[in-house]
């Protein structure tokens, strides 16, 4: 039961690291390289992770999706997805794609001549499943080694933390005033039964000890 317990905690603990991993923003030093409008097929498999299409655009099987190619200092290379959100999930009420591309475009530098920009974005990259994390802005920054403070993430790290906090706060009074009651209400009944049972078993047993008496009496 222990294990199963600790189990239990371990999977929801990852489900919502996962959550928040693919959620909240993140933001990248890049250098873009291109940029391109592929067709993309949408499966079972990929079709969660991608928004919707872009505001005014009906919701199909496939449509175009712009790309933003881009390489990091190191020289990884990292391809971004941009794709309206609207006003679904996650909540970041992009409807501007079109305009993020034109800006992408007019940043477009060489190995020679870099121009490193920052890239603000969510969700992942997965080869395999043929799905990109999204870009939501693009910004010029100095140089590789500018530091970017997510301020955003410290915001709502705080608020989830206040809130489970006072969902915490919540359940433990709950439990003062309605579960611990009940359970001591309960204790009392299951005392009650045994000190009954065992009063009965004391009348049987005295019962019994009448009963072989007589026996003995006539056939001792």
């Amino acid at each position: 039961m222990r294990w199963f317990k600790w189990g239990f905690w371990v999977v929801l603990i990852a489900l919502v690291f996962a959550f928040l991993h693919y959620t909240l923003p993140q933001r990248d030093i890049v250098r873009v390289t291109g940029t391109e409008i592929i067709r993309q097929d949408f499966s079972k498999w990929n079709r969660i992770f991608y928004a919707q299409t872009d505001s005014g655009n009906n919701e199909g099987v496939n449509r175009d999706l712009r790309l933003i190619n881009t390489v990091y200092p190191d020289g990884k290379v990292m391809v971004f997805r941009n794709e309206d959100t609207g006003f679904g999930w996650p909540w970041y009420f992009k409807l501007d794609s079109s305009n993020l591309h034109a800006e992408a475009d007019d940043r477009v530098s060489t190995r020679a001549a870099p121009e490193w920009v920052a890239i603000k974005h969510y969700g992942w990259r997965n080869e395999y499943l043929s799905i990109y994390p999204n870009a939501v802005t693009i910004w010029d920054v100095s140089g590789p080694e500018e530091r970017i403070i997510p301020w955003s993430n410290f915001v709502i790290y705080a608020v989830i933390g206040l809130f489970m906090l006072g969902f915490y706060r919540l359940i433990q009074r709950f439990k003062r005033r309605k579960i611990d009651p009940a359970l001591a209400q309960i204790e009392e009944r299951w005392d009650a039964v045994e000190a009954r049972a065992a009063e009965a078993g004391e009348d049987v047993g005295r019962a019994r000890g009448g009963v072989r008496a007589w026996f003995k009496s006539w056939f001792g």
